[in-house]
């Protein structure tokens, strides 16, 4: 599977979110914001896990649609990775 842009700038935007988590954990914020901070990144993360698996079974299904019409193994495995994310 191929990355877009889309997908990358949002890792990027993540990995700012933590970078500035450990900041104010540094620096000895209140732990109020650091828990706000981590639980954007938790919700971003989220949904990008959520794109990912969405975004790769409907590729992987149009290609075993075309190759045996078979797309059973690939629902139950995408349902295990979203279970296995939570």
């Amino acid at each position: 599977m191929e990355y877009n842009r889309h997908v990358k700038n949002r890792l990027k935007r993540i990995a700012g979110q933590m970078k500035g988590v450990l900041n104010k954990v540094e620096e000895g914020e209140n732990y109020r914001e650091i828990v706000t901070q981590l639980s954007a990144a938790n919700s971003a993360l989220n949904r990008e896990i959520g794109v990912m698996v969405s975004t790769n079974l409907e590729e992987c299904a149009r290609e075993s649609i075309k190759q045996d019409g078979k797309t059973e193994n690939l629902v139950k495995e995408a349902i295990e990775l979203l279970v296995k994310s939570r």
